[in-house]
Formats: C-alpha cells, sequence, structure tokens
C-alpha cells in the first residue's frame, strides 16, 4: 500500500467538504490515481483508522457497486469508520448492510411498503406542504432555504409515509442530525466513553432511544393498523417469514436517516445550482416540461451522497489497482458524476442533458428503495418553487455541513422581490 497522500489529495477528511465539493482533488485523482490509498487520519478527536481505496473513475465506482460478490456491505458495513466489534453484528440487520441471500430476503418482505402506486397517494399533501411552506416565507422576501423551509419539508413527508404521529416528528430531525452531522461543529453531540473517546453516534447504544421507538411504533401499529409503511413493514410476510425485532429497528433507522436527508440535501444544493446558473434557473421557470430531466442534472451537480463503503472479499484488482481481501474500499458518486469519461462537458449544468445515468440513488443490488419517492418529492417541490416564487438570488454564503459522507447545505440565505 502506498505511504500516505499528500494533502491536496485527501479526500478522507470532512473538513474538506466544508467549502463544497473538492473538484480539483476528484479531477487529479480520476486522471492520476483513479483508484488510490487515503490514509484515514485522526480528525479532532476521532482516532485513526486503517486507511482505505478511494475510488473515483465512474466505471470503476458502478463496477463496485454492482459487484457485490468481489465487494461486501456485509463484512465490515457501508460506512468508512470501522463500527466497533460489538456493534457490527447488529448494524449488518439493516439492508443496507447485506450481502446476499439476507439482502434479497429482506429486501422482498419490504419491496410491498414501496411500490409506485403507495407512494403516488401522498402526491397532493405533498404537493399542499410544500405550498404552504414556500408561501409561508414568500411575503418577506428573503429565508434561510434548509432552515425556513426544506429542513421541514422531506420530514413531514417522511413522517406521514412511514406513520410517525406529528407530536413525535421533531424526534426524527433530532436523531437525524445526531447521526448525519456528528463531525459537524453546529449538529454533533459528542459523547464520551470512560476513556475520554467519543463513541460513534451510529453505535447502537447511542442510539438506543431511537430503537426503542421503532419497537413501541410496531407495537402500535399492530395493534392500530393504518395506511402506512410501518403498518405494513410489520405485517410484511414472504414464505412464512416477518421482520424480527432487529430488523424492524435497522429499517426504521434507515428510512428516518437516509430518507429524510437525502432529500433535505438534494433541495437545497439543487436550489443553489440554479442560483448559480441564472440563465438555466429562468429557462425552467419558463418551461416546465423540463423539470424532469433537470431533476437528474440536479442530482448529478449536487448528489446527496459522498461516497459510500465496501470490503474487498478476496485479493483482486480495480483500476490496475491491487486490492488486497479485507481492504475498505471506498466509491465517491461526486467524483464519478463529473467523469468526462462518461459525461460531456461534465461541468456544464445541463437541465436538458440526455442520457444522465448518475449513481445519486446507487446502482445494482443496492438500488435505493426510496428513489421513486424522492423524487417525486423533488418535482413537487419545485413544482411550487418555481410557480410561487420570482427567480431567486443567493443572499449570502450557503454553509455546507462538514461530513466525508452526506453533501448537506445546512444554511442557504436566498432573497427575491416582493
Amino acid at each position: 500500500m502506498a505511504s500516505g497522500n499528500a494533502s491536496a489529495t485527501d479526500i478522507f477528511d470532512p473538513r474538506v467538504f466544508r467549502a463544497g465539493l473538492p473538484h480539483a482533488r476528484f479531477a487529479h485523482l480520476r486522471d492520476t490515481a483513479p483508484v488510490s490509498w487515503q490514509n484515514e487520519h485522526a480528525v479532532d478527536d476521532w482516532p485513526a483508522g486503517p486507511g482505505f481505496w478511494a475510488v473515483t473513475r465512474y466505471a470503476d465506482v458502478k463496477f463496485v457497486l454492482q459487484t457485490p460478490t468481489l465487494y461486501s456491505s456485509w463484512l465490515g458495513a457501508t460506512q468508512i469508520r470501522d463500527p466497533e466489534g460489538t456493534d457490527l453484528d447488529f448494524i449488518r440487520r439493516m439492508i443496507l448492510n447485506m450481502d446476499a441471500p439476507e439482502h434479497l430476503r429482506l429486501r422482498r418482505l419490504v419491496a410491498g411498503a414501496f411500490t409506485r402506486r403507495r407512494l403516488e397517494q401522498s402526491a397532493e399533501q405533498i404537493r399542499a406542504r410544500a405550498r404552504t411552506l414556500i408561501d409561508s416565507v414568500s411575503p418577506a422576501g428573503h429565508c434561510d432555504l434548509p432552515a425556513d423551509v426544506t429542513d421541514v419539508f422531506p420530514l413531514a413527508n417522511l413522517a406521514d409515509l412511514i406513520g410517525v404521529p406529528a407530536h413525535d416528528r421533531g424526534l426524527l430531525l433530532s436523531w437525524t442530525n445526531r447521526v448525519i452531522g456528528y463531525q459537524d461543529d453546529e449538529h454533533a453531540q459528542v459523547v464520551r466513553d470512560e476513556n475520554g473517546r467519543p463513541i460513534n453516534p451510529r453505535s447502537p447504544t447511542m442510539l438506543r432511544d431511537m430503537f426503542d421507538y421503532a419497537l413501541r411504533l410496531a407495537e402500535h401499529k399492530r395493534a392500530h393498523p393504518g395506511q402506512d409503511v410501518m403498518t405494513d413493514l410489520v405485517n410484511a410476510e414472504v414464505d412464512g417469514q416477518h421482520l424480527d425485532d432487529a430488523e424492524l429497528q435497522m429499517f426504521f433507522f434507515l428510512l428516518v436517516i437516509a430518507g429524510n436527508d437525502t432529500v433535505r440535501s438534494a433541495l437545497p444544493g439543487s436550489v443553489l445550482a440554479l442560483c448559480e446558473h441564472p440563465d438555466a434557473y429562468a429557462r425552467l421557470r419558463a418551461d416546465l416540461s423540463l423539470l424532469p430531466t433537470a431533476i437528474e442534472e440536479m442530482l448529478r451537480w449536487h448528489p446527496p451522497v459522498l461516497s459510500f463503503r465496501r470490503t474487498a472479499t478476496e485479493d483482486t484488482v480495480l483500476g490496475g489497482q491491487p486490492i488486497r481481501r479485507g481492504d475498505k474500499v471506498v466509491v465517491y458518486h461526486a467524483s464519478a458524476h463529473c467523469d468526462e469519461r462518461v459525461f460531456a462537458d461534465p461541468f456544464r449544468f445541463d437541465i436538458t442533458r440526455r442520457p444522465n445515468d448518475h449513481l445519486a440513488f446507487g446502482f445494482g443490488p443496492h438500488m435505493c428503495l426510496g428513489a421513486h419517492f424522492g423524487r417525486m418529492q423533488l418535482r413537487i417541490f419545485f413544482t411550487e418553487f418555481l410557480q410561487a416564487l420570482p427567480q431567486v438570488e443567493l443572499a449570502g454564503r450557503p454553509t455546507h455541513l462538514t461530513s466525508n459522507f452526506i453533501n448537506g447545505i445546512t444554511h442557504l440565505p436566498i432573497a427575491w422581490p416582493t
């Protein structure tokens, strides 16, 4: 393995992403070391790790995602930082961290809860919510988009979908910030062990309140079924098999965190892209029929998820680089989306781009179950946003989440004429 990275090619450190996507670093790696060794150095109080291979070209990223026999989700789970050994068995009960055949079994069990027909039933409620939120800021002529509008929007939509009562929705936001924002000064809630070391916020111990809530909600839905995903999950059955408690808990975790934060990140990222490209913005406002392709370009331009980790199951070669069994292999969607080997003129924001085979919702067996729901929320939100407000402009610098996992924007000041 390489002895280390110069700081100019470090794409592990979450602080690198504070200023937005490090396009120059990604481009350098794509051109010179598309599968490169990254030192997993200590960051603030977080200890160093063993390091990993960063995969930055589109073709290699796609190959890793579609080849679970070589690149496992189960061996070490899917986050860059290794989980505590005592946590790994429980974390492996999440569908995101499974390989076949368990992954296929669980996907079959839950697929019925995410049919297009079921998701589309909530479209009018989502549309009304988007309109209400936008109308609430419209008279002022300015807002902080995430804080005032887009943090609330997907959270409430998700709570309705899952069947979480309105009075508990604040819990969802708290849990999401705790898990996603643990490296960020604004959102971090650092808890330390008896030796003074920070405890990973994804640890089951740290999320006991969330997992306990999931089981209470499941029990409530058994007794009082509703037209919601949690009811479907507690009743899901294939060949006489049901989800056990740990699987229910981990699926609730996945819905709350991934189901919320992907759209929560995509919305302000997409508005920022429009503000930075006013001609494309004006064209889209004038012709809403362009919205489907525009949304795909927004997802390519600002993918909600920066990276995902896999673990090599055997000695192999990727992008000409020997990989050893047990090595961590981390794919960078954000780099793959700007690979000129696949996307013509990738740094041109093109709302008519076709084809647009981005990887914002993953690829291969772990393709996101909620991709249709995410696209539907984006489509509805922007339909309302583009019609309700004049063309908005940036009113200050965006604040990016400090994270090497989620491409979040925590503050986006915008303004418009009233």
